[in-house]
């Protein structure tokens, strides 16, 4: 069993929200929080930029627009993801359809969130971002970003993206490892059996 689908590829619209400093809180307002769980958020995401007053959506916003609507990748600036650690950003993101964000820097803590969720955090030069089309498809096995034909490849570290690649927490990322850590116990308890006595009663 996985701990989130696996997301070794991501393609579809990319919706452009290319603002710097993007916080945590303007993804979720603390508000729109109800509840403990990662789903039933998606209609939180943004709140206060995609709903006028009475909850009328801004058709100005650009996931407001019909064909942004759910877009699977999300283009940001720098900075994404900043404030508080709230995971609940993450897990709202998740539950609209992202999959994908591609910004030029991320707040840690929101980009360790990313990986943990199923969301792939790109890291792309600014300039890149701005040559990229609707239209994208990141290959995260082979570590690249296509559109428009530009293809640009990005730097992810090699255990978020095997986390990601195959649907791994970070318990099941290092159970993979399973077989040498019980190599290792065997070898220890011949080496060292006192520790492994249990205590007397």
């Amino acid at each position: 069993m996985t701990a989130f689908p696996p997301v070794p590829h991501v393609s579809g619209i990319a919706a452009p929200l290319i603002r710097a400093n993007i916080d945590t809180d303007a993804i979720i307002p603390s508000r729109e929080i109800k509840g403990v769980g990662k789903t039933g958020l998606a209609d939180g995401l943004f709140a206060g930029w995609r709903y006028l007053e009475g909850r009328t959506p801004d058709p100005d916003f650009i996931l407001n627009q019909p064909r942004y609507a759910h877009a699977p990748i999300l283009l940001g600036g720098d900075n994404f993801g900043c404030g508080s650690s709230r995971e609940h950003a993450v897990w709202a993101l998740h539950d609209y359809g992202t999959r994908a964000v591609i910004a030029p820097s991320y707040a840690p803590i929101f980009q360790s969130n990313c990986v943990r969720n199923g969301i792939i955090p790109v890291v792309l030069d600014a300039g890149l971002i701005a040559q990229l089309g609707d239209m994208v498809a990141i290959d995260l096995l082979a570590q690249t970003v296509t559109s428009n034909a530009v293809t640009a490849p990005f730097e992810i570290d090699a255990e978020a993206k095997a986390m990601l690649a195959e649907g791994l927490d970070a318990i099941d990322l290092t159970l993979k490892h399973r077989a040498a850590i019980d190599a290792f116990l065997i070898a220890d308890q011949a080496a060292r059996p006192w520790i492994y006595l249990e205590p007397s009663a």
